[in-house]
């Protein structure tokens, strides 16, 4: 077996002390380009690799980022964890991912591993708003999404969103309104649905008022499909003409009431969600959501966290709609309806 190369070795290709090699490996920005470039293609050309667990005790710290997100089978944290990771990747990081299953205190036990393996920043898209832990100041923790503790934020502007999709429907001539909230302790899920009430209470000030329903759930399908079920059970005279979700799951779960009760989407009910998961484009009818920029969230969080000095305040980013086939005009009486379709194409065996 080949002898592998050490720091040494790669001096001597380069011509170079080991000390300069070292500052190369520690990212040291004092060495001279032309010195650097000798180190890395020596680097290159001998195969070597650093001692990952060596470097972490000499600096305290790795290339490594660690991401804690509440629900891994979400698929918007899903597509989240996938974007920093490439973000990372970009930086010449990797990543160490954890799932909190929306408990605070394995979010918290999440966060002490992470520590304890001397990451280089910590990435936490919080549990709920209870989060939060007294961490040490050398150690960069930027919150994504949803708000850790009292660190800095980088989240889609869930006001400007939510505010995009009540015009929409609004301008679409809807009157009769309903909306699933997020649960209540989460910043997103207040800011969404206060934004929402917000503009359609100032339609009302202003034009056609709107008869306005506010239900609470999770960011689920159940609970979308759940409560979808009891407001269209109703009779057509009092139930909505649209539902507004806080989430794609809970569009999905609603667009499922709708396909059960024989409502069609969108000529008798719009439904629209917010996150344009994979599967919004998918759904049939296509879903009409607010697409949050992930990937734009996931490198602005990624170079918060990995600046000299890290960021500290909050960034927002605009959120934008995205009109699909589950919206549609305010249905007029007695305009007739076609036959459902299954939101996955087919008919339910």
């Amino acid at each position: 077996m080949a002898k592998m190369p050490t720091v040494k070795d790669v001096a001597e290709y380069a011509g170079v002390s080991v000390g300069t090699v070292s500052r190369v490996l520690s990212g040291e920005a004092a060495v001279k380009p032309m010195l650097r470039g000798r180190v890395n293609d020596a680097i290159s050309a001998l195969g070597y690799r650093p001692n990952v667990t060596a470097r972490a005790l000499r600096t305290s710290r790795t290339d490594v980022i660690g991401l804690v997100v509440p629900d891994i089978t979400n698929p918007f944290f899903a597509q989240l964890a996938a974007s920093i990771e490439r973000a990372a990747l970009e930086c010449g990081h990797s990543l160490m991912l954890a799932s909190s299953h929306n408990d605070s205190e394995a979010e918290q036990s999440h966060v002490s591993a992470f520590l304890d393996r001397s990451v280089r920043g910590i990435i936490v898209v919080a549990s709920s708003d209870g989060s939060g832990l007294d961490l040490p100041a050398s150690v960069p923790v930027i919150s994504l999404d949803r708000r850790f503790g009292a660190f800095p934020l980088v989240s889609t502007n869930h006001a400007q969103a939510a505010t995009l999709i009540a015009d929409h429907l609004y301008g679409l001539g809807h009157r009769r309104i309903a909306y699933i909230a997020g649960p209540t302790d989460t910043e997103a899920g207040r800011i969404r649905k206060e934004a929402f009430v917000s503009r359609m209470d100032g339609f009302g000030k202003t034009g056609e008022p709107v008869e306005l329903e506010i239900a609470h759930g999770r960011f689920d399908y159940e609970s979308g499909e759940r409560i979808a079920r009891e407001l269209l059970s109703r009779l057509p005279q009092s139930r909505p003409t649209a539902i507004a979700a806080a989430s794609d799951q809970q569009a999905i779960g609603a667009l499922r009431a709708a396909r059960d009760l024989k409502i069609d989407v969108p000529r008798k009910l719009s439904v629209t969600g917010f996150d344009d998961i994979s599967l919004a484009n998918l759904v049939v009818p296509r879903l009409t959501t607010i697409r949050q920029p992930a990937d734009m969230l996931a490198r602005r969080a990624v170079s918060l966290l990995l600046e000299e000095p890290p960021g500290k305040g909050d960034e927002m980013v605009d959120g934008s709609l995205i009109v699909r086939g589950s919206s549609g005009p305010c249905p007029q009486p007695g305009a007739p309806a076609r036959k459902s379709e299954s939101i996955l194409g087919k008919p339910d065996a």
